[in-house]
């Protein structure tokens, strides 16, 4: 049975300065993160402007480059199902999942409205965005170079290989038959905060909970996962 590795994914209150929004029906907006690093003069590179995105963004930043990354097939100037990332703390329980496990993304998102769902935490909360279920095990880093030029092609798209310098510790390829954003958020925070762990964080992963948790990557066994992909399909009541 599979395992999983929760990461934490998108905009935030320093980069681009604001959260993706939660809206009261537990809908959401993902909003991905400024590229702040130099990229290939020969790369496409979109900006906050190509997304056509809802969310109110800070003055002059519609121009600014976004780091795409996760990559999900369905969202704007994506093609396929890759994340990259160049931290070890991230980067080292990925690479323990092999073929067939999931990651898990979460993100930081403000809450819009009043909500209509109980479990929508006021002000801001930490929430499931979204998986991949892994179509090959973790690359590392140093593998990628010399991949045959067709599964490289894989890739292509992900923020980090089109960066100047190419600084992913780990590449992963999600499986399109069960990868995707959710239409519906899976709430971590709880009703009382966004600080305060729900049970999916206490109870199902790794994390104490405790201190700065929504910043952490979690871990999920077997059972726990099975779980988690159950509250994404049926939802969190």
């Amino acid at each position: 049975m599979p395992r999983a590795v929760a990461i934490n994914v998108g905009a935030n209150t320093n980069a681009p300065g604001v959260r993706g929004p939660v809206h009261p029906d537990g809908s959401f907006e993902f909003v991905p993160i400024p590229e702040e690093a130099s990229t290939s003069e020969s790369a496409s590179v979109p900006t906050y402007a190509d997304l056509d995105l809802d969310t109110e963004l800070p003055a002059g930043a519609a121009d600014a480059p976004v780091h795409l990354d996760p990559e999900f097939a369905e969202y704007p100037e994506c093609e396929r199902y890759t994340y990259g990332d160049p931290y070890g703390v991230k980067a080292r329980p990925l690479l323990e999942l092999e073929a067939g496990d999931y990651a898990f993304f979460y993100a930081t998102l403000t809450t819009r409205g009043t909500p209509e769902r109980e479990w929508i935490a006021p002000d801001w909360g930490a929430y499931l965005v979204g998986h991949f279920r892994l179509a090959r095990d973790p690359i590392p880093g140093e593998a990628y170079p010399d991949l045959p030029a067709d599964e490289r092609t894989t890739f292509a798209n992900n923020a980090h290989v089109k960066r100047e310098e190419f600084d992913a510790a780990v590449l992963l390829e999600g499986d399109p038959a069960d990868s995707g954003l959710y239409e519906t958020a899976v709430p971590l925070s709880s009703p009382e905060g966004g600080v305060e762990a729900n049970r999916v964080v206490t109870e199902l992963s790794s994390d104490s909970g405790k201190g700065p948790w929504w910043r952490r990557p979690m871990t999920f066994g077997e059972r726990e996962t099975s779980e988690v992909l159950e509250l994404a399909t049926e939802g969190f009541e």
